[in-house]
């Protein structure tokens, strides 16, 4: 069989990387899919570099038993700590996920941004050197949102506890007078509408799905290892915990298949 058929593999700490997902198979409808929702491990945000990276391999390496042909680090703080020894170490291409501070500072009229990530993502060299390249009179507001993550694997989304947290992040971002905000995790799309209803639709909220999408396809071009079949492609999904927030966030989509399996 042609490698163009085989799958593109995913991972992250638990279910936000479905909001990859979602990107990606929007866009590629015909490419199948294995996706590991690390939700035993979640959140990496708070784990050790080692830590992560140990966790890295491991989901790379499930990953490429299930012949994926590319792999989407569907992880800010995987991508921000692990993705460079992941390069170096196998020949797959990888899809790494960055904080989308770059397109924030082209679109901010304050000069004042926001960023809502894990304590992982804002201390990695990676997201130090990504931050230096900005301009300089942009002022850059970091909040790790720690206690987003488990909420959101508790199926929790729209919770009062969730509100109260959620609230107590970003009215401070607000009264610096920040225009745009950053969701530095892949979890945190699922929490744009409480954040809308926070800011009142007065900011711009941007994440990286659209774009890591877009990557993903122009690598399997460049590597013309795209899926040329016009046939209904299959979704496998591997959870380490529980598997039901993944069939809520999942419902009503076609052809895939979810298994508890412990990794």
């Amino acid at each position: 069989m042609k490698l163009n058929y085989n799958p593109i593999g995913f991972f992250d700490s638990g279910i936000g990387g479905t909001s990859i997902w979602k990107e990606v198979t929007a866009l590629l409808p015909n490419e199948n899919t294995v996706y590991l929702s690390d939700s035993k491990n979640a959140p990496y945000g708070e784990k050790h570099a080692d830590e992560i990276i140990a966790l890295a391999i491991k989901n790379t390496e499930l990953l490429l038993e299930n012949n994926c042909k590319l792999i989407v680090v569907a992880c800010n703080t995987a991508t921000t700590n692990a993705i460079t020894y992941l390069r170096k170490t196998y020949d797959v291409p990888f899809i790494g996920i960055e904080p989308a501070i770059k397109p924030a500072a082209l679109k901010t009229k304050s000069k004042k941004i926001g960023i809502l990530a894990t304590k992982g993502t804002l201390n990695s060299a990676l997201f130090e050197k990504t931050s230096s390249t900005i301009d300089q009179q942009i002022i850059i507001k970091e909040t790790v949102g720690t206690g987003l993550v488990p909420l959101i694997e508790a199926g929790k989304i729209d919770s009062r506890e969730m509100q109260a947290l959620l609230t107590s992040y970003i009215k401070p971002l607000l009264n610096e007078h920040i225009d745009c905000l950053v969701l530095g995790c892949t979890h945190y799309p699922y929490l744009i509408p409480s954040i809308q209803k926070i800011t009142d639709n007065q900011i711009e909220i941007i994440d990286s799905g659209l774009a890591v999408a877009k990557q993903t396809k122009a690598i399997l071009v460049q590597h013309q290892i795209i899926n040329d079949r016009n046939t209904e492609a299959h979704h496998q999904f591997f959870i380490n915990t529980k598997k039901t927030v993944l069939e809520n966030i999942l419902k009503n989509t076609v052809g895939i298949q979810i298994t508890e399996k412990d990794f």
